[in-house]
């Protein structure tokens, strides 16, 4: 299993690339791999505000629909278009060509809420 050390993590198994005021979000190699085959993500919230913990889109599997948690309060600034052509980048490369959305962060305290590679190993006990 896959969890790079240079990345942020939550509990709800979305990781976080912190580079100054923004951030690249997306699922999990351990997220990907419970979902199975992915058919579909849909990023309702592009160009708005999405507070800490609240649902920001979705992500459709051959047999399940998971919703995705805002990481960090902010502005979801860009949507990573190559999803809508080909969603199963995310089960691919979820750490690169498979990111989801990037963020302008409004409030850099909620960072210290976040996981470190550690921390999410120990959620989902590997």
């Amino acid at each position: 299993m896959n969890i790079p050390e240079d990345l942020k993590y939550t509990k709800d198994h979305e990781w976080i690339k912190i580079e100054g005021d923004e951030a690249t979000v997306g699922i999990t190699d351990f997220a990907q791999g419970e979902l199975g085959d992915i058919v579909y993500v849909d990023i309702e919230s592009l160009d708005e505000h999405v507070d800490q913990n609240e649902v920001f889109g979705s992500v459709e599997a051959v047999k399940t629909v998971s919703d995705l948690f805002m990481p960090l309060s902010g502005e979801i600034t860009t949507f990573n278009e190559i999803l809508e052509d080909a969603p199963e980048k995310v089960n691919a490369d979820p750490y690169g060509e498979g990111w989801m959305i990037k963020i302008k962060i409004t409030d850099r305290s909620e960072i210290e809420n976040l996981l470190d590679a550690e921390g999410y190993k120990e959620v989902i006990g590997a």
